[in-house]
């Protein structure tokens, strides 16, 4: 599985980070796109990290995930990204992951994507003309939709990722490698 995680000015790195990360660990190809016109994107808390591709450089129909990090301004500004807004709904309408995490998965919401799913986010940037059921949950999985709640439940929001590409058994040894305590019992 080959996936693309979009970096915009304002995103939360941890969303971004431990999601490669995990999805790396899985045996998964991972690119760090950067919607700017630079590949040293700015996150929320001032870690300036170098995406892999520009996104003019990229096809996003050539990717199997698309992830949308959250932060507030990295939200907003993939919002603002229209090139961004027609590759997701062509990407979610041929059956393809659609990923966001924490306040990303309102861009999903606004478009019209989560209508009729179940799906988590950042409790206040959920809204009821998302047309969904929300659900307290850490990350949620309602066909191609993949949601995760916030920084905390990175680690969930990735596992989830992988579990639509990768084994039981694949999973558990990425889980027993970061010492994830659902994996195994000593």
């Amino acid at each position: 599985m080959k996936s693309a995680i979009f970096l915009a000015e304002g995103f939360e790195e941890c969303e971004a980070l431990i999601t490669a990360d995990m999805l790396k660990r899985g045996g998964q190809e991972v690119d760090l796109v950067s919607i700017s016109a630079d590949l040293n994107v700015k996150g929320s808390h001032g870690f300036v990290i170098q995406a892999d591709v520009l996104y003019k450089d990229m096809n996003a129909m050539d990717y199997d995930a698309l992830i949308l990090p959250g932060g507030k301004l990295g939200t907003a500004n993939l919002e603002a990204f229209e090139p961004l807004k027609t590759d997701l709904e062509m990407h979610y309408g041929a059956g393809k992951l659609t990923c966001a995490i924490c306040a990303a998965p309102s861009v999903l919401g606004h478009m019209g994507l989560l209508k009729d799913r179940h799906y988590t986010c950042f409790p206040t940037f959920d809204e009821d003309s998302f047309g969904g059921t929300y659900e307290m949950e850490l990350s949620v999985t309602d066909g191609n939709v993949i949601t995760g709640r916030g920084m905390g439940a990175t680690i969930e929001f990735a596992r989830n990722i992988l579990k639509q590409c990768i084994s039981e058994e694949e999973l558990k040894q990425v889980e027993y490698g970061i010492q994830y305590e659902h994996s195994f019992k000593e």
